[in-house]
């Protein structure tokens, strides 16, 4: 060691040489290169001390380490020494290293035991490490587009903020700030990861990677949703009718910014500037309004499901599980029709079958097609339905039943709805019975207040 050795009181022995002197600059600044481990331990405070190592490859002037040591519990020499590092000497200055030691030395004869304090916070995983193993036990039994959306849950909001953090450590007030800092601009979102990350507390909980009683979801108050439900009326079905086939034949003006000036590319006549929607989309966006079926329910049909002489769909799997959609005159006519085109292909001869198992397929044949987007916009704008989304034509089919009294668990059970509940939401439109109850409510009490005759 290439220290003026008059200066220390060295102790060599074993594997480690050890010295006791004042650690402090000048002492720090004297000390150089080592061949072994070396221990140099504070002449002031007991157990406070400077860990040496040798030069290597990832440290060519060898690291420096302040410490404590110590003996837990009672103490006593039949108690082993346990050791703590505090951080290298390029953190820590000599005083700060010695106030640190200082407060554990004083935790230590409160009782605490800072070694193991240590092992239990480095054996704690991160919400990030605790995410996948999370993500391996539960994605399986859960449908793709939950994944994919719990995904983006995951990535975009909840780990860049928490998944550092140990699981165990995350409070109610690190949750509650992240739900009101999503919240600020998505209200709901910020719900659903809240309920996301219940789920996951519950399952770290069970599985033993979090204590029994830690919930930091657990009381964190939700912000009020708006109903997003639209229902179109007679009008504004009328208006959809008339676009959709404008769409599919003729064909909508696409529109441009009055003061933007026309492109040169741009078509110069009226006739060129008229753009059309394939049937296939057309006939999608009615079987949405005829069947009130969600919109991955219709995008992904497959022929196998189509029963004609039943005139059933039998999707194998849906949002709520195994589910019969009971087609209608309509919509039986629209598959129909689908058929026809895809086995009666133009300037060719008949198909025994179409040429994919998709009823909408993709531009590959193999894959369903992927959304109604675009040909959706044009419809809308062209009926001037501004914000009615794909999904409102289900809550217009449930709202046209509940206005004909056709009853909640009928309009229930061809929705596919897995409980009483979901199907609630229309009750309001189910106005007749309600309009008779109050008429003869009314009317027996118009009654009694009418003079007696006589």
């Amino acid at each position: 060691m290439n220290v003026r050795r008059h200066h220390f009181p060295w102790r060599f022995g074993g594997d480690t040489d050890m010295a006791t002197i004042k650690l402090g600059r000048r002492a720090l600044s004297n000390v150089g290169e080592v061949s072994k481990p070396t221990v140099l331990y504070d002449s002031d405070l007991k157990g406070f001390g400077l860990r040496i190592m040798p030069p290597s490859g990832r440290n060519p002037k060898g690291a420096r380490t302040w410490i404590v040591e110590y003996r837990p519990g009672a103490g006593g020499r039949g108690v082993a020494k346990k050791r703590v590092s505090l951080g290298s000497t390029e953190a820590l200055s000599p005083e700060q290293a010695r106030d640190a030691a200082k407060t554990m030395l004083a935790t230590v004869r409160l009782g605490a035991d800072p070694n193991a304090q240590r092992a239990e916070e480095r054996a704690a995983k991160s919400l990030k490490e605790l995410r996948a193993l999370y993500a391996e036990d539960v994605d399986p039994v859960r449908k793709p587009r939950t994944v994919e959306l719990y995904r983006g849950y995951w990535d975009g909001h909840i780990l860049p903020v928490l998944g550092n953090m140990a699981a165990r450590k995350i409070s109610k007030q690190d949750v509650t700030k992240l739900h009101r800092a999503i919240g600020s601009k998505h209200k709901a979102t910020a719900n659903r990861v809240v309920t996301l990350l219940a789920h996951f507390f519950g399952w770290a909980s069970e599985a033993g990677y979090t204590p029994k009683d830690h919930h930091p979801c657990e009381g964190i108050e939700r912000f009020a949703e708006a109903g997003r439900e639209r229902f179109l009326s007679h009008e504004e079905l009328g208006r959809l009718g008339s676009a959709l086939r404008l769409a599919e034949s003729r064909g909508i003006p696409w529109e441009r910014e009055q003061t933007a000036p026309l492109s040169k590319h741009a078509p110069k006549t009226v006739e060129h500037r008229l753009t059309r929607i394939d049937q296939d989309a057309a006939d999608a966006i009615r079987l949405l309004l005829f069947t009130g079926a969600r919109l991955r329910e219709i995008l992904h049909l497959q022929w196998a499901h189509f029963d004609r002489q039943r005139m059933l769909l039998l999707l194998p799997d849906s949002k709520t599980g195994r589910k019969p959609i009971i087609l209608g005159k309509h919509a039986a006519e629209t598959l129909d029709s689908l058929w026809q085109r895809a086995t009666h292909p133009d300037g060719a001869p008949p198909l025994k079958a179409p040429p994919s198992r998709f009823v909408f397929p993709g531009r590959d044949l193999k894959t369903p097609k992927a959304d109604l987007k675009r040909p959706w916009a044009m419809v809308t704008r062209a009926a001037r339905l501004d914000g009615l989304r794909l999904h409102d034509l289900r809550h217009s089919f449930a709202s046209v039943g509940a206005a004909a009294d056709l009853g909640l668990p009928v309009i229930g059970r061809l929705l596919g709805h897995s409980t009483p509940q979901t199907t609630a939401r229309y009750a309001h439109l189910a106005a007749t019975p309600l309009r008779n109850a109050t008429d003869i409510i009314s009317n027996a009490l118009a009654a009694a207040m009418e003079p007696p005759a006589g």
